[in-house]
C-alpha cells in the first residue's frame, strides 16, 4: 500500500486599487493521493444463484438473470486541508486550516511573486498545523499599487508531525480477538509487496472475512474509509481502494488497519480508542493477493511516510516480533 503526501497547485491573483490592495480570487487544484480518501460512487449487483442462494458482486450476471442494482453509499466527507487568505491594509496573510483529529505538516513553496515582497527565505516555508487548528503560515507585503500582485504556491501536506519520534510504552497487542492465532504471511525482511518505506515494516496477517480486528495501541481515530467492497489483483477495476483505519498514537505515530471489510467499521474520526477495542472486521478490499489485515505503525519524516519495526505482547509479558511463516497468538 502506498500513502503519499497530499499536493496542491495553485496561483493568486490579486489586483489593486485606491483604497489598498484587494484579493480578488484564488485558485487551487488538488491532487488527492492517500488511499483513504472519499472512494466514487459504486454500485453492486445482487442477483439468486443457481441454488437460490443471494448473490452480491459488482459484475452484471454473465447469464443475464434479472438484478437489482444497489447504489451504496460513500461514506462521511473527507476532511480537508486547506489554505485561506484576507487582506489586512496591504498585507496578504495566509492560513492554514486542518480538519483532520491528527496534525499535519504543510510546506508551502513560493514558485513565483510579483509585485510582492518575498519573505527572505529560499521561497520553502514549513510548519506544523495542530488537529482541527488553524495557523497563519504566511504574509506578504505588497510592493506598490502600480500592478496586481501575482503569487504563485505549491503547497503539499502529511499526516503527521515530523519530530515525532515512536516511543510505545508497551509492545502492541495483537490486533485480533485474545486466544485466537493467526498467520503472518509478510512481514520484514521479507518484501514481496512491501517495497517502498510505508509498507517495509508492515505485517500482514491472513484471517478469514468478518474476522474482529481490534486496536492495537490506544489512541484518536483521525482517517476512516468503509464503503469499499471490492478487491483483488485486477488494478483496471480497482477504482475504489482498500477500507482503512488510522489511529493516531501519544508519541505522535499512527496505526494502520487496512483492507477491512465493507460497511463493517464501527469508529469514527475524533474517537478514542482503548488498547483491545473492537474497531472493525477483516476483509479483502482494495489491492489484496487474499482475506488478510495489513497493520503498519507509520511516522511522517518529513512529508514522506515511513513505517517503523513493531513488537506484539506474547505470554508472559514476551516480546513477539513478527516472523513471516509463523503465528501471532494474541493476549
Amino acid at each position: 500500500m502506498k500513502f503519499d503526501a497530499q499536493t496542491m497547485v495553485g496561483t493568486v491573483l490579486r489586483s489593486a486599487d485606491p483604497s489598498g490592495v484587494r484579493l480578488t480570487r484564488f485558485l487551487v487544484v488538488a491532487a488527492l493521493l492517500l488511499s483513504a480518501a472519499q472512494a466514487p460512487a459504486q454500485s453492486m449487483y445482487k442477483y439468486r444463484g443457481e441454488n437460490g442462494e443471494w448473490i452480491y458482486t459488482d459484475r452484471k450476471p454473465d447469464d443475464g438473470s434479472p438484478s437489482e442494482i444497489l447504489a451504496l453509499p460513500q461514506g462521511a466527507q473527507v476532511p480537508e486541508v486547506r489554505v485561506t487568505h484576507r487582506v489586512v491594509d496591504r498585507q496578504i496573510r495566509f492560513t492554514a486550516h486542518n480538519e483532520y483529529h491528527a496534525p499535519v505538516e504543510l510546506v508551502i513553496e513560493l514558485q513565483r511573486l510579483i509585485n510582492a515582497e518575498a519573505p527572505g527565505d529560499d521561497g520553502l516555508l514549513a510548519a506544523v498545523v495542530p488537529a482541527r487548528g488553524r495557523l497563519e503560515v504566511l504574509r506578504l507585503n505588497a510592493i506598490d499599487d502600480s500592478a496586481p500582485p501575482d503569487v504563485e504556491l505549491r503547497i503539499a501536506w502529511l499526516h503527521g508531525d515530523p519530530d515525532a519520534v515512536h516511543s510505545p510504552t508497551q509492545p502492541y497487542r495483537a490486533p485480533f480477538a485474545a486466544a485466537r492465532e493467526f498467520r503472518i504471511t509478510q512481514a520484514y525482511p521479507v518484501n514481496v509487496t512491501h517495497t517502498s518505506a510505508d509498507s517495509l515494516h508492515a505485517v500482514d496477517i491472513a484471517m478469514p472475512i468478518g474476522t474482529d480486528v481490534y486496536a492495537a495501541r490506544a489512541g484518536t481515530v483521525f482517517d476512516v474509509s468503509s464503503t469499499n467492497f471490492r478487491g483483488g489483483l485486477d488494478t483496471s477495476r480497482l477504482g475504489a481502494r482498500a477500507n482503512v483505519v488510522r489511529i493516531l498514537h501519544e508519541d505522535g505515530t499512527y496505526a494502520v488497519y487496512a483492507h477491512l471489510n465493507w460497511n463493517s467499521i464501527r469508529v469514527r474520526p475524533g474517537d478514542t480508542v482503548r488498547r483491545g477495542e473492537y474497531i472493525a472486521d477483516s476483509g479483502n478490499t482494495g489491492f489484496s493477493t487474499g482475506p488478510h489485515l495489513h497493520f503498519a505503525v507509520l511516522r511522517n519524516s518529513g512529508l514522506n511516510l515511513e513505517s517503523v519495526p513493531v513488537e506484539f505482547a506474547g505470554l508472559n509479558d514476551a516480546r513477539v516480533q513478527p516472523q513471516t511463516g509463523a503465528e501471532l497468538a494474541a493476549y
